[in-house]
């Protein structure tokens, strides 16, 4: 029987108004966004459930709010359908990974919020400090991504900051160096999707708020995990506490492998995946990746009956 792995997106695009529908659903849904108000000392929840969506699309506040709603789906699903939640690893996408942790009993909700709170601060002060921002590359392989990356990052940053899948690059840099390789890339016949973030993430434009976060990081308990869960920076699992500080660091700076994260769950006997939280999308990324493994989106309320 095929193991079952859940995975977080960390994505923040559908965050406003869909942790209000699982908190009046589910009690343990809201108890979490009680905890995060209590912990954060602001109103987190009115946030995730009325926005407005600007304020949620800044980095500072998009990250607490993007793991707190990931959080209390997962709390709900957890209580409603606790024979679905006997997951046997976990992964998450960048911010996702804290989740994951969580899950796992790694670290504790409060700790995880007060981490991804100052991971957000530092992200966006970090973006603040050079123009620069990302891309999605559609079409074309890594190794054909990193050739035009070559060619267009001249004196300026730019690498490949996420490997989706084969096909599904994204790059991240200075404005004019992203621009230059979204050029080339058409060019090469492939399809753009700027992405509407705040800065250059997973670059060594990040490289302050990597600095900023490891006394965060030495500052919370961080436990061995209790289930495998995937490392974005290796695609290995993390092991002993200190191991996970470091990756958790070097993942602000580094490309996360999810394509390989993926392969590597579905290697281990997981070809049933629940992609629990904010950014459904995960179905057609891990679809990409590879195509006979099962995926299961939970973000709203009615997909916990239907699972």
């Amino acid at each position: 029987m095929d193991k079952v792995a859940v995975i977080f997106p960390g994505q923040g695009a559908q965050v406003v108004g869909m942790g209000r529908e699982m908190a009046e659903a589910h009690e343990p849904a809201a108890a979490v966004f009680e905890q995060a108000n209590d912990v954060l000392g602001f109103d987190l929840r009115d946030l995730c459930f009325n926005g407005p969506p600007e304020r949620l699309s800044e980095t500072d506040l998009q990250q607490p709010a993007i793991f707190a709603t990931s959080v209390a789906i997962w709390e709900a699903l957890r209580a409603a359908r606790p024979e679905v939640a006997q997951v046997a690893a976990a992964g998450g996408l960048s911010l996702g990974e804290y989740v994951a942790l969580y899950v796992a009993g790694s670290i504790s909700l409060a700790d995880g919020l007060r981490a991804v709170q100052q991971r957000g601060r530092l992200m966006q002060a970090a973006s603040q400090a050079v123009p620069s921002g990302m891309a999605t590359i559609i079409g074309l392989d890594r190794p054909a991504v990193e050739e035009i990356v070559a060619k267009a990052r001249e004196e300026q940053v730019l690498v490949v900051a996420n490997h989706l899948a084969d096909d599904l690059i994204v790059i991240s840099g200075q404005t004019e160096a992203v621009d230059r390789a979204c050029e080339l890339a058409e060019q090469a016949s492939a399809r753009v999707n700027p992405l509407d973030v705040a800065g250059a993430f997973h670059s060594p434009l990040m490289s302050s708020a990597a600095e900023g976060l490891t006394p965060v990081l030495d500052g919370i308990e961080v436990k061995t995990p209790e289930i495998p869960v995937v490392s974005n920076v290796t695609a290995g699992y993390h092991d002993a506490p200190s191991r996970t500080r470091s990756l958790l660091t070097r993942q602000v700076v580094r490309p996360v492998e999810w394509a390989r994260s993926i392969q590597r769950l579905a290697a281990d006997g997981c070809r049933h995946m629940l992609a629990v939280g904010p950014g459904s999308s995960q179905r057609t990324i891990i679809r990409r990746v590879d195509r006979s493994i099962n995926v299961s989106v939970v973000d709203l309320p009615g997909q916990i009956e239907k699972l």
